[in-house]
Protein backbone atom coordinates (compact mmCIF):
# COMPACT_ATOMS: atom_id res chain seq x y z
CA UNK A 1 0.00 0.00 0.00
CA UNK A 2 1.29 3.37 -1.09
CA UNK A 3 2.46 5.71 1.74
CA UNK A 4 0.21 9.12 1.91
CA UNK A 5 2.52 10.62 4.45
CA UNK A 6 6.46 9.90 4.78
CA UNK A 7 8.43 11.82 6.95
CA UNK A 8 12.63 12.02 6.77
CA UNK A 9 14.41 13.49 9.10
CA UNK A 10 12.64 16.20 10.10
CA UNK A 11 13.68 18.72 12.26
CA UNK A 12 11.79 21.67 14.26
CA UNK A 13 13.84 23.60 16.48
CA UNK A 14 13.56 26.77 19.15
CA UNK A 15 15.46 29.63 19.76
CA UNK A 16 16.03 30.09 23.11
CA UNK A 17 18.43 31.66 25.57
CA UNK A 18 19.88 28.75 25.88
CA UNK A 19 20.79 28.56 21.80
CA UNK A 20 18.43 26.76 19.41
CA UNK A 21 17.44 23.46 20.66
CA UNK A 22 15.38 20.81 18.95
CA UNK A 23 12.05 19.68 19.90
CA UNK A 24 11.82 17.23 17.19
CA UNK A 25 15.59 16.09 15.60
CA UNK A 26 15.51 13.58 13.06
CA UNK A 27 11.85 12.18 12.67
CA UNK A 28 11.33 9.54 10.19
CA UNK A 29 8.12 8.44 10.12
CA UNK A 30 5.08 7.41 7.16
CA UNK A 31 1.60 5.97 7.46
CA UNK A 32 -0.35 4.52 4.28
CA UNK A 33 -3.91 5.70 2.89
CA UNK A 34 -6.81 4.38 4.98
CA UNK A 35 -4.37 3.03 8.30
CA UNK A 36 -3.85 4.46 11.30
CA UNK A 37 -0.26 5.40 12.96
CA UNK A 38 -0.47 5.80 16.83
CA UNK A 39 2.75 8.40 18.36
CA UNK A 40 3.29 7.68 21.80
CA UNK A 41 5.49 8.95 24.63
CA UNK A 42 5.75 10.87 27.52
CA UNK A 43 4.62 14.38 27.97
CA UNK A 44 7.45 16.40 26.44
CA UNK A 45 8.53 13.83 23.92
CA UNK A 46 7.76 16.15 21.12
CA UNK A 47 4.47 14.08 19.99
CA UNK A 48 2.53 18.18 19.92
CA UNK A 49 5.41 19.66 17.80
CA UNK A 50 5.19 16.33 15.58
CA UNK A 51 1.71 17.60 14.76
CA UNK A 52 1.92 20.83 14.58
CA UNK A 53 5.18 20.50 12.30
CA UNK A 54 3.35 18.49 9.77
CA UNK A 55 0.22 21.27 9.89
CA UNK A 56 3.41 23.99 9.19
CA UNK A 57 1.78 25.57 12.15
CA UNK A 58 5.03 26.27 14.30
CA UNK A 59 5.14 29.40 15.02
CA UNK A 60 8.39 31.51 15.73
CA UNK A 61 10.46 31.26 17.63
CA UNK A 62 10.21 27.89 16.42
CA UNK A 63 11.09 26.65 12.82
CA UNK A 64 11.15 23.17 10.65
CA UNK A 65 15.50 23.62 10.29
CA UNK A 66 15.74 20.34 7.83
CA UNK A 67 13.97 17.18 6.21
CA UNK A 68 10.76 16.80 4.16
CA UNK A 69 7.21 16.61 4.72
CA UNK A 70 6.51 14.13 1.94
CA UNK A 71 1.87 14.54 1.40
CA UNK A 72 1.37 12.63 -1.25
CA UNK A 73 4.15 13.45 -3.47
CA UNK A 74 4.61 16.96 -2.65
CA UNK A 75 6.75 18.22 -0.05
CA UNK A 76 4.99 20.75 2.54
CA UNK A 77 8.23 21.72 4.34
CA UNK A 78 9.25 23.87 0.98
CA UNK A 79 5.41 24.82 -0.01
CA UNK A 80 4.43 28.71 0.14
CA UNK A 81 1.82 30.01 2.79
CA UNK A 82 -0.57 30.31 0.14
CA UNK A 83 0.35 26.58 -1.01
CA UNK A 84 -0.24 25.23 2.84
CA UNK A 85 -3.29 26.89 3.50
CA UNK A 86 -5.15 25.49 0.18
CA UNK A 87 -4.09 21.98 1.87
CA UNK A 88 -4.43 22.75 5.80
CA UNK A 89 -8.12 22.11 6.41
CA UNK A 90 -9.04 20.71 2.90
CA UNK A 91 -6.73 17.51 2.84
CA UNK A 92 -5.28 17.37 6.04
CA UNK A 93 -7.05 18.20 9.06
CA UNK A 94 -6.20 18.51 13.07
CA UNK A 95 -8.07 17.73 15.84
CA UNK A 96 -6.83 19.74 18.88
CA UNK A 97 -6.52 19.24 22.24
CA UNK A 98 -8.44 20.56 24.89
CA UNK A 99 -11.68 21.70 22.52
CA UNK A 100 -12.50 24.08 25.35
CA UNK A 101 -9.79 26.11 24.91
CA UNK A 102 -9.67 25.41 20.52
CA UNK A 103 -13.01 26.44 20.09
CA UNK A 104 -13.68 30.17 20.12
CA UNK A 105 -16.42 30.94 23.42
CA UNK A 106 -17.70 33.86 21.24
CA UNK A 107 -19.52 32.13 18.21
CA UNK A 108 -21.57 29.00 18.21
CA UNK A 109 -20.57 25.67 16.92
CA UNK A 110 -22.61 25.74 13.83
CA UNK A 111 -20.78 29.20 13.20
CA UNK A 112 -17.28 27.38 13.53
CA UNK A 113 -17.94 24.54 11.81
CA UNK A 114 -19.24 27.35 8.58
CA UNK A 115 -15.98 29.35 9.06
CA UNK A 116 -13.87 26.18 8.52
CA UNK A 117 -16.41 25.25 5.15
CA UNK A 118 -15.94 28.99 3.68
CA UNK A 119 -11.61 28.79 3.92
CA UNK A 120 -12.26 26.05 1.53
CA UNK A 121 -15.52 27.23 -0.54
CA UNK A 122 -16.45 30.51 -1.02
CA UNK A 123 -18.62 30.73 -3.70
CA UNK A 124 -21.17 28.43 -1.04
CA UNK A 125 -23.90 30.73 0.11
CA UNK A 126 -24.59 30.79 3.82
CA UNK A 127 -28.04 28.61 3.65
CA UNK A 128 -25.88 25.97 1.73
CA UNK A 129 -23.17 25.87 4.19
CA UNK A 130 -25.29 25.61 7.40
CA UNK A 131 -27.02 22.63 5.71
CA UNK A 132 -23.75 21.15 5.26
CA UNK A 133 -22.46 21.87 8.79
CA UNK A 134 -25.94 20.52 10.82
CA UNK A 135 -25.06 17.22 8.13
CA UNK A 136 -21.40 17.63 9.82
CA UNK A 137 -22.88 17.55 13.03
CA UNK A 138 -25.46 14.79 12.27
CA UNK A 139 -22.41 12.61 11.00
CA UNK A 140 -20.44 12.47 14.09
CA UNK A 141 -23.38 11.65 16.12
CA UNK A 142 -24.29 14.76 17.46
CA UNK A 143 -27.54 14.74 19.06
CA UNK A 144 -30.37 16.88 18.44
CA UNK A 145 -27.69 18.47 15.30
CA UNK A 146 -29.82 21.60 14.52
CA UNK A 147 -29.94 22.21 18.07
CA UNK A 148 -26.32 22.29 18.47
CA UNK A 149 -25.65 24.41 15.85
CA UNK A 150 -26.51 27.01 17.68
CA UNK A 151 -24.73 25.82 20.77
CA UNK A 152 -22.33 28.13 22.64
CA UNK A 153 -18.65 25.64 23.63
CA UNK A 154 -19.17 26.40 27.12
CA UNK A 155 -23.35 25.07 26.65
CA UNK A 156 -21.77 21.66 25.94
CA UNK A 157 -20.17 18.93 27.52
CA UNK A 158 -16.40 17.75 27.01
CA UNK A 159 -17.80 14.76 24.55
CA UNK A 160 -20.00 17.41 23.12
CA UNK A 161 -17.54 19.38 22.33
CA UNK A 162 -15.38 16.90 20.27
CA UNK A 163 -17.40 15.66 18.16
CA UNK A 164 -17.66 19.59 17.27
CA UNK A 165 -13.90 19.55 16.74
CA UNK A 166 -14.40 16.26 14.90
CA UNK A 167 -17.36 17.69 12.50
CA UNK A 168 -15.38 21.03 11.79
CA UNK A 169 -11.82 18.53 10.88
CA UNK A 170 -14.07 16.34 8.63
CA UNK A 171 -16.30 19.03 7.38
CA UNK A 172 -13.99 19.24 3.47
CA UNK A 173 -13.30 15.48 3.88
CA UNK A 174 -9.47 15.27 4.48
CA UNK A 175 -7.69 12.49 2.85
CA UNK A 176 -4.88 12.92 6.83
CA UNK A 177 -6.17 13.70 9.95
CA UNK A 178 -4.00 14.16 12.83
CA UNK A 179 -5.60 13.39 16.23
CA UNK A 180 -3.78 15.30 19.05
CA UNK A 181 -5.00 13.75 22.24
CA UNK A 182 -8.43 13.13 20.65
CA UNK A 183 -10.08 11.50 24.14
CA UNK A 184 -7.93 13.66 27.10
CA UNK A 185 -10.03 14.73 30.02
CA UNK A 186 -12.82 12.64 28.76
CA UNK A 187 -14.42 9.82 31.02
CA UNK A 188 -14.29 6.12 29.84
CA UNK A 189 -17.88 6.16 27.82
CA UNK A 190 -17.34 9.15 25.83
CA UNK A 191 -13.96 8.05 25.26
CA UNK A 192 -15.04 5.05 23.92
CA UNK A 193 -17.38 6.64 21.60
CA UNK A 194 -15.06 8.98 20.11
CA UNK A 195 -12.81 6.46 19.40
CA UNK A 196 -15.80 3.97 17.90
CA UNK A 197 -16.79 7.00 15.79
CA UNK A 198 -13.13 7.92 14.29
CA UNK A 199 -13.07 3.80 13.41
CA UNK A 200 -16.38 4.47 11.44
CA UNK A 201 -15.37 7.73 9.68
CA UNK A 202 -12.17 5.99 8.75
CA UNK A 203 -13.75 3.16 7.66
CA UNK A 204 -16.51 5.03 5.63
CA UNK A 205 -13.87 7.49 4.12
CA UNK A 206 -10.77 6.27 3.72
CA UNK A 207 -8.48 8.49 5.33
CA UNK A 208 -5.33 7.85 7.26
CA UNK A 209 -4.98 9.04 10.27
CA UNK A 210 -2.37 9.79 12.92
CA UNK A 211 -3.01 9.21 16.54
CA UNK A 212 -0.88 11.50 19.11
CA UNK A 213 -1.64 10.20 22.67
CA UNK A 214 0.54 9.06 25.93
CA UNK A 215 -2.69 6.10 26.34
CA UNK A 216 -1.00 3.14 25.21
CA UNK A 217 -4.87 1.33 25.66
CA UNK A 218 -5.93 4.03 23.47
CA UNK A 219 -3.43 2.95 20.40
CA UNK A 220 -3.78 -0.53 20.84
CA UNK A 221 -7.40 -0.41 20.12
CA UNK A 222 -7.08 2.09 16.82
CA UNK A 223 -3.00 1.83 15.61
CA UNK A 224 -2.45 -0.42 12.68
CA UNK A 225 1.60 0.82 13.75
CA UNK A 226 3.04 2.35 16.63
CA UNK A 227 5.80 4.91 16.73
CA UNK A 228 7.08 5.38 20.45
CA UNK A 229 9.00 8.79 20.86
CA UNK A 230 11.21 9.87 23.49
CA UNK A 231 13.51 13.19 23.58
CA UNK A 232 12.33 14.36 20.56
CA UNK A 233 13.25 11.32 18.46
CA UNK A 234 11.66 7.74 17.29
CA UNK A 235 13.05 5.13 19.36
CA UNK A 236 10.80 2.32 18.43
CA UNK A 237 8.30 1.43 15.58
CA UNK A 238 6.42 -1.45 14.70
CA UNK A 239 3.12 -2.50 14.17
CA UNK A 240 0.43 -3.04 17.14
CA UNK A 241 0.74 -6.60 17.82
CA UNK A 242 4.22 -6.84 17.36
CA UNK A 243 5.08 -3.73 19.84
CA UNK A 244 2.96 -5.12 22.62
CA UNK A 245 4.31 -8.47 22.02
CA UNK A 246 7.82 -7.40 21.72
CA UNK A 247 9.23 -4.53 22.86
CA UNK A 248 12.06 -4.03 22.44
CA UNK A 249 13.67 -0.88 23.37
CA UNK A 250 13.78 -0.45 27.11
CA UNK A 251 11.81 2.76 27.41
CA UNK A 252 8.49 1.10 25.12
CA UNK A 253 8.95 -2.12 28.42
CA UNK A 254 8.72 0.98 30.95
CA UNK A 255 5.97 2.01 29.25
CA UNK A 256 3.89 -1.41 29.17
CA UNK A 257 5.42 -2.54 32.25
CA UNK A 258 3.01 0.54 34.04
CA UNK A 259 0.07 -0.77 32.74
CA UNK A 260 -2.22 -2.72 35.28
CA UNK A 261 -2.91 -6.39 34.02
CA UNK A 262 -6.11 -8.43 35.15
CA UNK A 263 -3.79 -11.66 35.34
CA UNK A 264 -1.27 -9.94 37.37
CA UNK A 265 -3.28 -7.74 40.10
CA UNK A 266 -1.82 -8.75 43.22
CA UNK A 267 1.72 -7.47 41.41
CA UNK A 268 3.97 -4.27 41.25
CA UNK A 269 3.84 -1.84 38.33
CA UNK A 270 6.88 -0.84 36.70
CA UNK A 271 7.87 2.75 37.16
CA UNK A 272 10.41 4.84 35.05
CA UNK A 273 12.85 6.82 37.03
CA UNK A 274 13.26 10.33 36.55
CA UNK A 275 11.62 12.41 33.26
CA UNK A 276 11.92 13.34 30.11
CA UNK A 277 15.19 15.24 30.15
CA UNK A 278 14.08 19.26 28.50
CA UNK A 279 15.59 19.81 25.02
CA UNK A 280 18.22 22.34 26.04
CA UNK A 281 19.83 19.59 28.67
CA UNK A 282 20.17 16.28 26.67
CA UNK A 283 22.50 13.70 27.90
CA UNK A 284 24.96 12.80 25.86
CA UNK A 285 24.37 9.21 23.52
CA UNK A 286 21.41 7.86 24.14
CA UNK A 287 18.54 10.13 25.44
CA UNK A 288 17.03 7.50 27.59
CA UNK A 289 20.30 6.52 29.22
CA UNK A 290 20.04 8.53 32.73
CA UNK A 291 17.17 6.31 33.18
CA UNK A 292 17.42 3.41 31.65
CA UNK A 293 18.06 -0.18 33.95
CA UNK A 294 20.03 -1.56 31.24
CA UNK A 295 22.16 1.54 30.83
CA UNK A 296 26.21 0.70 30.29
CA UNK A 297 29.10 2.84 29.86
CA UNK A 298 29.32 2.63 25.65
CA UNK A 299 25.54 3.79 25.68
CA UNK A 300 26.87 7.31 26.20
CA UNK A 301 29.12 7.56 23.10
CA UNK A 302 26.58 8.14 20.29
CA UNK A 303 23.07 8.29 19.80
CA UNK A 304 21.69 5.53 18.42
CA UNK A 305 19.94 4.96 15.34
CA UNK A 306 16.80 3.35 14.06
CA UNK A 307 17.63 -0.10 12.80
CA UNK A 308 15.26 -2.28 11.17
CA UNK A 309 15.20 -5.72 14.02
CA UNK A 310 12.51 -7.84 11.65
CA UNK A 311 10.86 -6.54 8.50
CA UNK A 312 8.36 -4.57 10.18
CA UNK A 313 10.08 -3.58 13.18
CA UNK A 314 12.71 -0.51 14.19
CA UNK A 315 14.12 0.27 17.42
CA UNK A 316 17.08 2.84 18.36
CA UNK A 317 18.85 1.16 21.25
CA UNK A 318 22.33 -0.80 21.04
CA UNK A 319 21.40 -3.44 23.56
CA UNK A 320 18.08 -4.68 21.42
CA UNK A 321 19.45 -7.46 20.50
CA UNK A 322 20.27 -8.69 23.88
CA UNK A 323 16.73 -7.70 25.86
CA UNK A 324 14.64 -9.11 23.43
CA UNK A 325 13.03 -12.96 24.59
Amino acid sequence: MRDLLTISGLRTIFHTRAGDVAAVDGVDLSVARGQTLGVVGESGCGKSVLSLSIMRLIRAPGRIEAGQIQFDGQDLAALSPAEMRAIRGNRIAMIFQEPMTSLNPAFTAGAQIMEAMRAHDRAASANLLRNRSVEALDRVRMPEPARAFEKYPHQMSGGQRQRVMIAMALSCAPELLIADEPTTALDVTVQAQILDLLRSLQKETGMAIILITHDLGVVAEMADEIAVMYAGRVVERARTVDLFDDPSHPYTMGLLGSIPKLEDSGGRLLAIEGAVPPPFDLPSGCRFRPRCVFAEPACAEAVPLLREITGSHWVACRLSESLRV
